[in-house]
């Protein structure tokens, strides 16, 4: 480490006790792990989850060392107490609460200083339900380290911030596979869904109608795209549905 930086300290709490952060990950897996049915994926969750511990490790320890400074401040109050302040708080960095409330250690917060909380750990149960997110925070959690990255021209706090996203590469290549290995793996737990719905698109916003992927091809047709206007689509939607929407409508326009 080059130099002292609460300010980046503070931002990599990101990381450290944010949704995107490692401890939030090592609990999301561990959980899907103590369930998990299949040995294979058991043993994948389980490595990826201690390997995503040790991370919160080195997170801490980077946190950690660049405070360093501005604990010592604290500690003996060497500067009067307006050049400490704005030492802690120039350029708009909110690393004042970190060296105040935890003395320069890395807390159980996201960089806005919001507590972690279990939430962070979303797992239904379901391998193929369970996996696609796991592969969605493992992107995610490379998109913030390669925010930090951008943040930083230290070289030590780059390599190990690189080692680090370079990682969330390989757990969602991981994560991948095991999804892919499970076929069929969509769509997600045992029932197939009514099929009469299943492959229809539903135009309900205004202006030019695009088409993709999402919309058009092997799964969908233009007869299978229905508009907002679409009386056929209405009559098609089950009685309870349209009494609901119809009591709905009634009390906003009542302002209720």
């Amino acid at each position: 480490m080059a130099a002292p930086n609460p300010g980046l300290a503070n931002l990599l709490l990101e990381q450290f006790g944010g949704p995107q952060g490692e401890l939030g990950a090592a609990s999301r897996y561990f959980t899907q792990a103590v369930s998990e049915d299949d040995a294979g994926r058991k043993d994948l969750l389980f490595d990826i989850a201690t390997e995503e511990l040790s991370h919160l490790e080195i997170i801490g320890s980077i946190v950690a060392m660049l405070n360093k400074a501005a604990k010592g401040q604290l500690a003996e109050a060497v500067e009067s107490e307006a050049e400490l302040y704005r030492a802690m708080t120039g350029n708009g960095s909110d690393s004042h609460i970190t060296a105040l409330l935890y003395g320069g250690g890395p807390a159980l917060t996201n960089s806005a200083g919001v507590p972690w909380t279990s939430a962070y750990a979303d797992t239904i149960g379901e391998p193929t339900a369970d996996l696609r997110p796991n592969i969605a925070a493992e992107a995610r959690a490379k998109i913030v380290y390669e925010r930090l990255i951008n943040l930083t021209d230290d070289p030590g706090i780059r390599d190990a911030l690189e080692f680090l996203m370079t990682r969330e590469i390989a757990h969602q290549k991981s994560f991948e596979k095991a999804l892919h290995a499970i076929q069929p793996n969509f769509p997600q737990g045992k029932l197939p869904g009514v099929p009469e719905y299943t492959s229809v698109y539903y135009n309900m916003s205004r202006g030019e109608d695009a088409r993709g992927p999402w919309n058009a091809g092997n799964d969908w047709s233009s007869s299978r795209i229905r508009s907002r206007q679409s009386t056929a689509e209405t009559a098609r939607v089950p009685t309870s549905v349209l009494v609901r929407r119809a009591n709905c409508s009634d009390r906003i326009r009542r302002g209720r």
